[in-house]
């Protein structure tokens, strides 16, 4: 009886809790890659999944506050504003849960997205090739031996999304874990050695340019760990050496959120929503 009473008496705690139970279950469903079938260009989980995500979204406006104020009560005012803070808080935790912008996409589909993200990524590495041209000259070695991996990485990161395209097989897939960590390392390996470059001028002009690289590179990172098994995220983490931890303080989250909205057409809220549950899954898995 307790447990209708509570119901009955807190309908918003008890349907945001609803929400969150139904944004961990789909998540857990599309990582395991159980669809329950398609809807449209997705799948019904990744449906169900947005569907609860946006309800959820709902639910933390509350318009209890508005009328709240109107009424003038301070009891109900703080009342209020306590609801909309929990309200608040589960929607922060939904936002924390598997990515929106992966659930419940297949192999071919992360490929396609892989190989739609090329030109981004080689016009990224064509301005880290530019860019020790605006270094000081005591600066530009140390830069250029810092990136030079990343015309090659990036190729071959193409290369193997297209292969994997065409046959979506374990094997290729492997291959693919393997060079985005490689990629990964070499970028946050770069920001390390950026960030000892002691001009100031310098030193942003580096960082700015690595930053467009590492932005796809854990955008693609995201994509190829939503298709990956635990097994293989273990073992992708376990070659990450370089942590994200050791390069946090050199990453632009405000360049992240404008490279992603721009590639996706999407409002700039929802790809700032997509690069901190990019980030949080990246920490988790122990990258």
């Amino acid at each position: 009886m307790n447990l209708i009473s509570n119901i009955w008496n807190h309908p918003k705690t008890s349907s945001a809790g609803l929400m969150i139970a139904i944004i961990s279950i789909t998540g857990v469903l599309s990582q395991q890659g159980i669809t329950l079938g398609t809807a449209g260009t997705g799948t019904v989980v990744a449906l169900v999944g947005s569907l609860a995500t946006a309800l959820l979204g709902l639910l933390a406006k509350d318009p209890e506050v508005a009328s709240q104020q109107v009424s003038g009560s301070a009891n109900q005012r703080a009342g209020g504003a306590n609801t909309s803070a929990k309200l608040g808080a589960w929607a922060l935790i939904a936002l924390l849960l598997p990515l929106l912008f992966v659930s419940g996409c297949s192999g071919k589909s992360v490929a396609q997205d892989i190989v739609n993200w090329t030109p981004a990524l080689q016009s990224a590495v064509a301005t880290v090739d530019s860019t020790a041209a605006l270094l000081a000259p005591v600066d530009a070695p140390i830069f250029v031996a810092a990136t030079v991996g990343f015309d090659a990485a990036s190729n071959l990161l193409d290369a193997q999304a297209k292969a994997y395209l065409a046959n979506p097989s374990a094997g290729v897939l492997a291959q693919l874990q393997s060079q985005i960590v490689t990629f990964q390392q070499q970028v946050n390996s770069a920001l390390l050695q950026a960030a000892r470059i002691a001009d100031s001028a310098s030193q942003t002009h580096a960082l700015a340019a690595i930053q467009g690289v590492g932005t796809i590179v854990s955008t693609l990172l995201a994509l190829i760990q939503s298709v990956s098994s635990k097994v293989a995220v273990a073992e992708m983490a376990s070659q990450s050496t370089i942590k994200l931890a050791q390069v946090r303080a050199y990453r632009n989250d405000g360049k992240a959120v404008e490279i992603v909205a721009g590639h996706y057409g999407e409002p700039v809220g929802l790809a700032r929503i997509q690069v901190a549950r990019a980030e949080y899954g990246e920490a988790q898995a122990g990258f």
